[in-house]
């Protein structure tokens, strides 16, 4: 039975005479097109090498043999916006990726070209149902028998672009351009979230034989922009690793240690109409200005809250000589946002309208009182309308609205007491709207984020027990794993130590109230010892994204020392 290095060769040598015979009797009349059958024809010279070279020449060649092949499947020189950046083969890397689309829920493209790369390097890998890809390395330099390590990074990006921009980003690549000391895009988002932690991983996988390394568990998912998907499906039998790296934060010289945990709450309050008071005018009292912001990472700002400051004022407004009915309460459309502005549509008993600004003005100086130079751009506008609603919300129906609206929780419930200022559990109000999916029901959604499952689901209870006595429903789906801070972590305490080395600075050792990857993987993978770091880029999820040049090749340096002192493990 021949041997598969046998039958390789003659494949190779058979397909290499077709070629020279197909291309004999017409070379001539294809001058312009040589250079391009050359190229062609290198994988096919390597695979050739492959089978011909002996053993030990074919390892002594092999840093080479891993340049070569990469080549042929990613970009062989970096394009001019990354031209003479360090370290090279993340920054060729980086821009391979970004010129392959990979919007969330399509990343089909970039991963069939991760695979082609892991192919011609020579590397094994395994892909789940979801399309979570895992590449394994062998160790290397002294590392061949230490325990494996998972390092991780997701390949999908935000796409948005800038009004007036032309892009597809299912089909087009991303225009890199270098802007002094940072590298952004044109007009869109870059994609250096999450595609420089990617880019890390591919030069890990084209990394020499030279080089220390521990056996590697490159695993690249997917779809973590829209709700951590990818990680959520992971089949985490395709994974050994008992350390991982995640490659996915964004403030060089920190580390990140932990993260929230987090789940959704969508309240159904079922609600009567009627028909509005004899004699009465449409209005509508609107607040709006407010800063907004994620209702994770900003939560401890205790920016304001446009439903919440709106219910006051329609609280004040009702005590106003009894004078308005509520017709409805609109506000808010994102669940991890927290609301600039909602607004309320009313009728006002004919000549109380004066009555009813002046509650409402109260209102907001209130506010802008307590809020002081903070929300200076809060405004609650009363304005009367050409054309109302048809009907308002029955007395005992708007009394529970607003009442559900007031009572839930929102802002910080809980700072930790491991790491000085980190808010560990949070509620965000996030939005309130006539529910389209069910005449006569609103509809509530509130976020809730906590480190703890157990201090998530506390909340979570809360608003259940909240509901349930105000006669409405409440649907709350899974919640995702937050990651608890643990100073003692033997690879937190690595990475910060190979950072302090380097930068000559004390690292800040964080934890974000967000979620990330490493919170959902580390439930899937009971003991994994986790830590997260990067570069810096600022303006993630938006067309102002960049990244700092002079952070990556650090974060690089980094990633491979920590890695060789674990493969001395």
């Amino acid at each position: 039975r021949p041997s598969s290095a046998c039958v390789r060769r003659t494949q190779a040598i058979t397909s290499m005479m077709m070629i020279r015979g197909a291309l004999r009797h017409s070379w001539s009349s294809m001058a312009w097109l040589r250079p391009t059958c050359l190229f062609a024809m290198l994988p096919l010279f390597h695979a050739f090498v492959a089978v011909s070279v002996p053993p030990a020449a074919a390892k002594a060649a092999s840093h080479t043999s891993l340049r070569m092949k990469a080549a042929s499947s990613f970009a062989t020189t970096c394009p001019p916006a990354l031209e003479g950046l360090e370290p090279e083969s993340l920054w060729r890397n980086f821009a391979t990726l970004s010129a392959q689309p990979r919007p969330s829920k399509g990343e089909e493209k970039v991963l069939q070209t991760i695979k082609d790369f892991a192919d011609e390097l020579g590397l094994e890998w395994k892909q789940d149902a979801v399309g979570n890809l895992v590449v394994y390395k062998p160790g290397s330099g002294g590392g061949e028998s230490a325990p494996p390590v998972l390092v991780q990074a997701h390949v999908d990006m935000v796409t948005e672009a800038n009004e007036g921009v032309q892009h597809d980003f299912w089909k087009d690549p991303i225009k890199l351009i270098r802007d002094g000391a940072w590298i952004k895009a044109d007009g869109t988002t870059l994609g250096a979230d999450n595609g420089i932690g990617a880019a890390a991983c591919l030069a890990l996988m084209e990394a020499g034989s030279d080089v220390a390394l521990p056996p590697l568990e490159c695993l690249f998912t997917v779809d973590e922009e829209t709700g951590l998907t990818g990680a959520y499906d992971l089949d985490a039998s395709m994974l050994k690793s008992k350390v991982m790296l995640n490659l996915d934060s964004e403030e060089w010289g920190s580390v990140t240690i932990g993260c929230a945990g987090g789940g959704n709450n969508i309240v159904r309050l079922p609600v009567v109409h009627e028909e509005p008071a004899a004699a009465s005018v449409p209005m509508r009292i609107t607040v709006k200005g407010l800063m907004g912001g994620h209702s994770g990472i900003d939560i401890h700002q205790y920016r304001g809250n446009a439903i919440s400051m709106l219910v006051r004022a329609l609280r004040a407004a009702k005590t106003a000589e009894g004078s308005l009915q509520v017709a409805g309460v609109f506000g808010g459309d994102k669940h991890n946002a927290i609301p600039r502005e909602c607004s309320a549509s009313a009728f006002v008993k004919e000549g109380k309208e004066e009555a009813v600004q002046k509650a409402v003005d109260a209102v907001c100086s209130e506010l802008k009182r307590e809020y002081g130079d903070f929300e200076t751009n809060l405004q609650m506008i009363t304005e009367r309308v050409k054309k109302g609603e048809r009907q308002v919300l029955s007395e005992e129906s708007a009394e529970k609205l607003l009442s559900l609206l007031e009572l839930l929780p929102n802002g910080v419930i809980k700072t930790s007491h491991v790491v000085e200022g980190l808010v560990e559990t949070s509620n965000n109000l996030a939005s309130v709207a006539p529910d389209p999916d069910s005449p006569g029901t609103y509809k509530v959604v509130a976020s809730t984020r906590s480190s703890f499952l157990a201090a998530l689901e506390a909340v979570r209870s809360k608003i259940s027990a909240l509901a349930k006595l105000l006669g409405a429903s409440v649907e709350q789906d899974e919640p995702y794993a937050g990651w608890a801070p643990d100073k003692s972590s033997r690879v937190v305490e690595l990475v910060r130590k190979e950072m302090e080395e380097l930068t000559g600075k004390e690292v800040e050792l964080k934890a974000l109230h967000a979620g990330l990857e490493c919170g959902v993987l580390g439930s899937k993978m009971a003991g994994l010892d986790m830590v997260s770091f990067g570069p810096t880029i600022t303006g993630a999820h938006s067309p102002d994204e960049r990244v700092q040049i002079e952070t990556v090749k650090p974060f690089w340096t980094v990633l491979l020392r920590t890695l060789e002192k674990l493969a001395k493990a």
